[in-house]
C-alpha cells in the first residue's frame, strides 16, 4: 500500500487542514475518519512524544450519545463493567461484548451531563448495535452521534501546557477524571486520558468555532515545550501494552483473553451468561522480536515447531529498547521465556514471550 486515495466517504475532521499544514506524511482510516499516523517517521515521532509534548487530532474517536430516563440502565446493559462504581466526573474504560462474550469494542465512556452518556469509540461500527439494543428492548432513550471531536495533548510536558491554556484547575483533574473548562467564549471538556503512557489530556470540543483557535493556542503556548503536531505512536503504545481493538483483540476474543478480566464485574449485561461460564483458552502477552520487523499489516503466526502457539497483529521496532516489540495472543500452555518463531511476510523472526510489557 503506497497511498490513501481521498474520498467523500472518508471523514475529514475540524483539524485535518491544520494537520496537513503541519506536515503529516501518512494517514490511516479509523471509524471512517482520517487519523494521522506519521509526521517525521515512526521512530522520530516516538522519540519526540517521550521527551516533549504533542497535539493529536483524534477526532476519529467518534462518539455515541445515549440520553433519556433509561440512559444509565442501557449503558449498564452494554458492559460488564459495574458503572455504579464510577463516580461523577470520572471516565470509565468499558468493554462491550456480544452475546457470546466476544469483544465488540473497548471504548471510554463518561457522563458529560446528568442523564447523558458519551461513548468514545475504538474502531468498529458500534452505533447501530447500541441503537438496535435500545429499540429492541424498549429503553426510553435516544441514541445519536453528537457533534463532538477530540484533540489530545500528550507527552511529559502536557500538564504544564494544559495549565497554560486552561488554567491551574487542570492540575487537579485525576487520572480518568474530567472537567468542563472555559476556552475563549465557550467551554470544552478536558479529560486526563489518552492513548499513550506519557500522560496527558483529551479535549472534547463541541463547538466547531473553537476547534482551530484551540489548535493555534496550544501550538503557540506550547513553543517553550518543543510542541509538535503528532499522533498515536505504534512503538510507544506497544511498549506500554496499550491494546488496539481490531488488532490485538477482536470479536473472537473475550475480555478475559484480552487481559481485561478485571473489568468484568457484573453479569447482568449482554454476554454476561457467556462470560460467567467462560474458561479462557488464550491470553495477551508481550513478545520480543529479534531484529527489525516489517510492517505488521497482517496476522503473523507464532510457531512452536510445527504447532501454532498463537498470533501477532501489532509489532514495531523500539529504539529505546533496541528490539522488536510486539503484542501477541498465545495459548495458555505458553509462558514467559518460551522461544517461538514469528512468521512474517518477509520471513521468520525469532520471538520470546516476555514476563511483562516494557513500560
Amino acid at each position: 500500500m503506497t497511498a490513501l486515495a481521498p474520498s467523500n466517504r472518508l471523514r475529514r475532521t475540524w483539524w485535518t487542514d491544520a494537520v496537513e499544514a503541519a506536515g503529516v506524511s501518512a494517514f490511516t482510516v479509523y471509524n471512517k475518519t482520517l487519523l494521522p499516523v506519521v509526521f517525521e517517521s515512526p521512530s522520530e515521532d516516538c522519540r519526540h512524544l517521550k521527551s516533549a509534548v504533542q497535539v493529536w487530532d483524534v477526532a476519529c474517536e467518534r462518539q455515541i450519545r445515549i440520553e433519556g430516563p433509561d440512559a444509565t440502565k442501557l449503558m449498564q446493559r452494554l458492559t460488564p463493567r459495574d458503572l455504579d462504581r464510577i463516580k461523577p466526573g470520572k471516565c470509565a474504560y468499558v468493554p462491550i461484548c456480544d452475546v457470546n462474550g466476544g469483544m465488540l469494542n473497548d471504548p471510554v465512556a463518561l457522563q458529560p451531563f446528568p442523564g447523558v452518556w458519551w461513548i468514545s469509540l475504538a474502531d468498529s461500527d458500534l452505533a447501530l448495535w447500541v441503537e438496535g439494543v435500545a429499540m429492541g428492548a424498549g429503553y426510553d432513550v435516544s441514541v445519536s452521534e453528537p457533534d463532538v471531536q477530540i484533540l489530545a495533548v500528550q507527552g511529559p510536558w502536557a500538564g504544564d501546557l494544559a495549565a497554560e491554556v486552561f488554567g491551574e484547575d487542570t492540575r487537579d483533574i485525576p487520572f480518568f477524571g474530567f472537567k468542563w473548562l472555559p476556552f475563549e467564549n465557550g467551554k470544552v471538556l478536558v479529560a486526563r486520558s489518552g492513548y499513550s503512557k506519557q500522560g496527558g489530556f483529551e479535549i472534547y470540543v463541541t463547538d466547531p468555532a473553537l476547534a482551530r483557535p484551540l489548535w493555534d493556542t496550544l501550538m503557540s503556548k506550547g513553543q517553550p515545550f518543543d510542541i509538535r503536531a503528532g499522533c498515536p505512536s505504534g512503538p510507544e503504545r506497544i511498549e506500554g501494552g496499550m491494546l488496539s481493538y481490531g488488532n490485538d483483540m477482536t470479536r473472537a476474543d473475550t475480555p478475559f483473553e484480552a487481559g481485561l478480566g478485571r473489568y468484568v464485574q457484573r453479569f447482568d449485561c449482554i454476554g454476561g451468561a457467556a462470560l460467567r461460564a467462560h474458561v479462557a483458552s488464550r491470553k495477551i502477552v508481550a513478545v520480543e522480536l529479534e531484529g527489525v520487523p516489517p510492517v505488521c499489516d497482517r496476522e503473523w503466526p507464532l510457531m512452536d515447531g510445527d504447532v501454532q502457539a498463537g498470533r501477532i497483529r501489532s509489532a514495531a521496532w523500539s529504539d529505546e529498547f533496541q528490539c522488536g516489540v510486539a503484542i501477541g495472543m498465545v495459548g495458555m500452555n505458553w509462558e514467559p521465556g518460551d522461544r517461538l518463531t514469528c512468521v512474517t511476510q518477509d520471513g521468520e523472526i525469532a520471538a520470546t514471550i516476555q514476563e511483562r510489557f516494557w513500560k
